[in-house]
């Protein structure tokens, strides 16, 4: 790292300083100019993580070298794809869709949808039966029941499933069932969570915080792969800003930002983001020609007699026409559907 000194900081503070770091078994490096010292301190990183320096007097701004998201960041290995049940995903890899309601209602409904969906082009199933919501009298989904159907309609129509994890006590329950777990908004900061799923056998879909910024969900990703798993996905789902014409703000400029500093596949929720079923499509495009290694959408078969979010979901008519579309548009950036 790099300690940089106030501009008026005595010789005499600038040398404790140096005395500090040497007695922790680092290596200082002095430069001098014209108003302010740096100080270049080196060694193991263990080292310098645990040391105040930064408390010291006489110390304005401590500038670490070494990314702290050693794990997840992109210099430390080419871009890594990820396997979802038979289906990789992964900058190297087609654009992969993954669809299905926001909640598992019913054995006929789920069966239908990913029946539909498939036909239409999507790889992977999505669905919850734990349904984290605002209110605690709305639908929280159908648990176990939820997600057996989610099993037996993978079993019908061969999609792997992706279903959300909100309490670490169920995850041995859930992975019976699922071929990955969904780590949502609200529990990106959940760190006892992420070091659970981090010991877990299946891949993790980590979901930005909505007020997380791309660094926050980055450390998120280092929580679980230091735990052991190396197979995470990030995915791009809004963000709060002033603005209330959608739900979220879709944050595009995160997928070309974070494949610049993670080799995690980044995939994008258009759906979560706005809120709004007749934007979701044009932001589906956007999101292939910014770079996203999936999609993942809502659709449902009746979206006005849906639990959850049913003015938000695709109806499987939109989401067949809109295939077409996005297919031209990875084709346009070299990829394929």
């Amino acid at each position: 790292m790099i300690v940089i000194t106030q501009p008026n900081a005595t010789e005499e503070q600038i040398e404790r300083i140096v005395t500090r770091v040497r007695e922790f078994g680092l290596e200082a490096q002095i430069s001098r100019g014209a108003s302010r010292v740096i100080i270049g301190v080196i060694g193991p990183e263990a080292l310098l993580r645990e040391k105040p320096i930064a408390a010291m007097a006489g110390v304005e701004a401590i500038i670490p070298v070494l990314k702290p998201y050693k794990l997840a960041a992109r210099d430390s290995r080419g871009a890594s794809s990820v396997a979802i049940g038979d289906v990789r995903l992964g900058e190297h890899e087609d654009v992969v869709l993954i669809c299905g309601p926001c909640s598992v209602e019913s054995r006929e409904q789920i069966q239908s949808i990913a029946t539909m969906v498939k036909e239409s082009g999507a790889k992977i199933l999505r669905g919850g039966a734990f349904k984290p919501r605002t209110s605690p009298y709305s639908f929280q989904g159908l648990r176990e029941e939820g997600l057996r159907f989610l099993a037996e309609a993978r079993a019908k129509t061969g999609l792997p499933v992706v279903t959300e994890v909100m309490d670490a006590r169920d995850l041995s329950m859930i992975e019976r069932y699922a071929d990955c777990l969904q780590v949502g908004t609200r529990n990106m900061h959940n760190f006892s969570l992420l070091k659970e799923v981090g010991r877990s056998r299946l891949p993790v879909l980590l979901k930005r915080g909505f007020s997380a910024t791309i660094y926050d969900l980055m450390m998120s990703a280092e929580y679980i792969l230091n735990e052991g798993n190396s197979n995470v996905v990030l995915c791009e789902r809004g963000i709060r800003t002033f603005e209330t014409a959608a739900r979220y703000t879709l944050d595009l400029s995160a997928v070309p930002i974070l494949k610049s500093k993670t080799h995690l596949p980044v995939i994008v929720d258009p759906t979560h983001a706005l809120g709004l079923r007749e934007f979701v499509p044009q932001m589906s495009l956007a999101a292939v020609a910014a770079g996203a290694d999936a999609l993942m959408i809502e659709v449902h078969d009746s979206p006005e007699l849906a639990k959850s979010d049913g003015n938000q979901a695709l109806t499987p008519e939109i989401f067949a026409e809109l295939v077409p579309r996005l297919s031209a548009v990875a084709a346009a950036i070299g990829r394929a559907l």
